[in-house]
């Protein structure tokens, strides 16, 4: 039985204020032709499919028509749940007249969904078991002692694990931070103030965990429990990933083989490092010059209109760092005194620093009514 995993799609991200889309587009497209080269008995996708709860109408055309064209067009079945990110009851609308032609979804924790595969030694069961915070499983299963993650995953799976009638192989798709897991900077943390972790013992018993929400590729328990990883590089912490897809084997007696198909991306997410003319230099010769790049800047003096510039040979530079505010202790002084500014002075620091403008009347005027209207709404929540 042979399955094509991914996950951390997050559709409809923005980074530094640029949209994705396009070039998830680019990336998913070479999942297509993946499931079409490979044929995989399944695509399982282990949660985070969209970037937040009410993705953009553009994210939402882009999802309909990557299933589409597995499911309805290679006729490859899929599997799908929510994520941290994902509204579950959004991601699962319309799931049981979907589950008809092949796309089964897994959006509201109450019941996990069970797919039934065969191949030539038997049944395999795909178990789709969605994101769900502690509170929403105590609720759902009318208790009071899953406290966190842990307990309520443990709680979730005890009756995928107890049931009678589980097949001699058994795989989970599922969404959580498995102790031991390297993360990254653009993982939205599962819990605040408290463990979101989750050990991995929970998941004895299945043959295969294909895990979501971790955004670097890694297996644990001799491969039995894996991250597909991101799409793509959503943050600096993960220039150095390379991005891909698992297409996974389990033989007969449960025993799993992976293999990774690398995604290349149409920007990639670069780091340079120079000074600002040596890099609007190198830009000009530079072959993949369209990339998304985080400029470290050397120079120690005043510069005028840096993003400006450096988008001259960069066009999609992303954002700037000063070197100099980094030694000696500065960047920390830096730092302190952001904290005593008012917030209509942070935020015209931040555009400044970010995108090289300057804040105007407008951006000022709109900035303060949002401002207000967050203060109304906190005030009004206590």
């Amino acid at each position: 039985m042979r399955f094509l995993h991914t996950s951390d799609w997050h559709l409809g991200r923005l980074f530094n204020a640029r949209s994705l889309l396009e070039d998830q587009a680019h990336v998913l497209e070479q999942l297509i032709d993946l499931a079409r080269s490979e044929r995989p008995d399944a695509v399982l996708i282990a949660g985070d499919v969209y970037d937040r709860a009410v993705p953009p109408p553009d994210a939402v055309a882009l999802l309909d028509d990557v299933l589409s064209r597995l499911v309805l067009g290679l006729r490859i079945p899929v599997v799908m749940i929510a994520g941290n990110h994902d509204s579950g009851e959004r991601l699962g609308f319309g799931a049981r007249l979907m589950s008809a032609n092949g796309l089964h979804v897994a959006g509201r924790p109450a019941a996990p969904v069970r797919i039934r595969f065969q191949d030539v030694a038997g049944e395999v069961s795909v178990h789709a078991l969605p994101y769900a915070e502690p509170a929403v499983v105590r609720a759902a299963h009318q208790i009071d002692d899953a406290i966190d993650h842990a307990a309520a995953m443990q709680l979730q799976l005890k009756e995928i694990q107890c049931a009678a009638d589980r097949s001699p192989r058994n795989v989970l798709v599922a969404h959580a931070f498995v102790v031991g897991g390297s993360a990254s900077e653009s993982e939205r943390p599962l819990s605040v103030g408290g463990s979101g972790a989750v050990g991995g013992e929970v998941f004895e018993g299945f043959d295969y965990v294909a895990l979501g929400h971790l955004h670097r590729p890694q297996s644990f328990a001799e491969g039995r429990l894996r991250y597909a990883g991101s799409l793509m590089k959503y943050s600096l912490s993960e220039v150095e990933h390379t991005k891909s897809v698992s297409l996974v084997e389990v033989d007969r007696a449960g025993a799993v083989s992976v293999t990774e198909h690398p995604l290349t991306p149409q920007r990639d997410l670069r780091v340079q490092t120079g000074s600002l003319q040596a890099l609007i230099e190198a830009g000009r010769i530079d072959p993949r010059a369209s990339d998304y790049v985080h400029a470290r800047l050397t120079d120690e003096g005043a510069l005028l209109e840096p993003m400006a510039r450096l988008r001259e040979s960069y066009p999609n530079a992303l954002s700037i760092e000063r070197l100099v505010l980094n030694q000696a202790g500065e960047g920390l002084q830096r730092g302190q005194a952001l904290r005593h500014l008012e917030p209509v002075d942070l935020f015209a620091s931040f555009l400044r620093d970010v995108a090289d403008e300057a804040l105007d009347g407008p951006r000022q005027a709109a900035f303060e009514a949002v401002l207000a209207d967050v203060v109304t709404q906190e005030g009004a929540a206590r």
